[in-house]
């Protein structure tokens, strides 16, 4: 088994070390970020709710008090009435006693209540005006049983009862007036703090809302982050950002294995991808000079044994063919080195319209031999491009050879081209009406060594050298083809948009 690359045991220490300290970190989920956020509202509820609760109770309590206030005036009221009609018509004295005890009575049932709203000291001196006024009234009324007792007393008594009822009625009607300004406060008290507490409860949902995003909003956006990164066959782990763990964090030791796992196989299948590649550049390779060294060989062995039988003309052809055989085998290596290394191109502007039509009359002669028709759809106004001349006459002299060998006697071949001023680009088509390509073939035609052409026609280079050639140009080639609707070659490579650097 082989053993692992110091870089790679490196790596799988590091991803190590990234899931302990993921996993190791004390974990704080999501579901109790967001109890504690309603938790915390409910809190501010409960404590607002228990402050109106207090206030409310307390707003009762004076309410009530002003309805036994205003119940106790009118009882007075009603008492110095019956008061005045006494002591002009000397009539409702009995009338007067009742008022004046339902007074008392009220006093004495809401002194429980009253003693909650009131001082001690206002609570006292009612009391006492009115047990004054009650003392005044039985003196009248024993008085009114003696006709002479009641001629000498009766001007003292209605003068007491007279500033001792009006004294009554006005620090009864100080104290409602005071509670009622009090229960008013309280209300306007209450609306203010309802107002307050709406605005501090949509100041914590804010907060508690853009805490809560950021806490699942971050995490998110760095798992796209990597998922992107992902994508691009980057796989460096996700390091811990945050001193505690969620579920955000077993989501990122889940992808880290993930990448770990991706990386792993990547690596056995670049490793798999690298055996095909060395198999089929061996097997290509061998094949493809194993004709002419054969050649070679039999010529040379022909001319070994029958050298001194062979005319002069006949050992000049057979030296002429050992030739021949060696040029093909170096012409196999030649374009074998084309193919394995990326040779440097040499950059100058180039007018584009100019060499696809330069390129189109190299094979002017195999045209007009093969009886085939070229047609250029080619605008003059096409944009200049930055390339190596030779290289792309090169890539399109092979897309042209390609269409002729493709097509029959009298057939048609088409180079167009037309910008994409929009992206930047330039495309050149090259078309043609041949026998097309079998749908089952088209995705290896680019792999070297791989061609459709009978066997000692070709290479199976010239396309994969072509591709290269495009791709170090900034550009790409695209294929469509079906069997017996011919093929359309798309060169694609960016227009000089900005003006060459020498």
């Amino acid at each position: 088994m082989d053993s692992a690359s110091p870089e790679q045991s490196g790596s799988g220490a590091t991803d190590l070390r990234l899931q302990k300290a993921l996993l190791e970190r004390p974990g704080i989920s999501i579901r109790t970020r967001l109890i504690l956020g309603f938790l915390s509202l409910f809190f501010l509820s409960a404590v607002v709710t228990a402050a109106a609760w207090v206030m409310l109770s307390r707003l009762e309590v004076r309410l009530r008090f002003l309805e036994v206030a205003d119940r106790y005036t009118m009882e007075i009221q009603q008492a110095r009435r019956f008061e005045k009609n006494y002591f002009l018509y000397g009539t409702g004295l009995s009338d007067l006693m009742e008022h004046v005890e339902n007074s008392r009575k009220l006093l004495d049932d809401a002194q429980a209540e009253a003693g909650k709203v009131l001082t001690a000291s206002d609570l006292k001196l009612m009391q006492e005006h009115l047990k004054l006024y009650q003392g005044l009234v039985e003196r009248l009324e024993k008085a009114h049983a003696d006709p002479l007792a009641m001629d000498k007393e009766k001007a003292g008594i209605e003068s007491d009862l007279r500033s001792n009822g009006s004294l009554m009625v006005d620090f009864a009607l100080q104290l409602a007036q005071k509670e009622r300004s009090k229960v008013n406060s309280t209300l306007a008290l209450f609306k203010k703090w309802t107002l307050v507490f709406l605005v501090a409860l949509l100041g914590l949902m804010v907060l508690i809302a853009n805490f809560l995003a950021r806490q699942m909003l971050g995490p998110l956006g760095r798992l796209t982050a990597t998922a992107q990164r992902i994508a691009t066959g980057d796989f460096t782990p996700i390091k811990p950002a945050r001193w505690y763990r969620d579920e955000f964090s077993d989501l990122a030791v889940a992808m880290n294995t993930m990448m770990r796992e991706l990386q792993h196989r990547h690596d056995v299948l670049v490793q798999s991808h690298k055996l095909r590649a060395v198999g089929t550049l061996t097997a290509g390779v061998a094949h493809e000079l194993n004709n002419p060294i054969n050649n070679i060989t039999l010529t040379a062995e022909m001319l070994k044994e029958d050298y001194p039988e062979l005319s002069d003309g006949e050992r000049l052809e057979m030296v002429n063919d050992l030739v021949a055989q060696a040029e093909r085998a170096q012409k196999i290596v030649r374009n074998l080195l084309d193919f394995a290394r990326e040779s440097e191109i040499k950059t100058e502007k180039l007018d584009l319209a100019e060499l696809l039509r330069s390129t189109a009359g190299l094979v002017a002669n195999q045209i007009k031999l093969q009886g085939a028709k070229i047609e250029l759809d080619i605008p003059s106004t096409l944009p200049p491009i930055h390339g190596d001349r030779q290289s792309l006459s090169q890539v399109f002299l092979n897309l042209l050879l390609n269409a002729l060998d493709a097509v029959k006697k009298g057939g048609h071949v088409t180079i167009k081209a037309w910008p994409d001023r929009e992206k930047g680009f330039i495309h050149v088509a090259v078309s043609d009406d041949g026998c097309g390509i079998p749908p089952h073939v088209l995705p290896n035609i680019f792999d070297p060594f791989f061609s459709t052409k009978p066997r000692g026609k070709g290479t199976g280079l010239g396309l994969s050298v072509s591709l290269g050639i495009v791709r170090q140009h900034g550009g790409d080639i695209a294929v469509e083809s079906a069997p017996e609707k011919g093929s359309t070659f798309t060169v694609t490579l960016p227009a000089a948009l900005v003006p060459e650097i020498k």
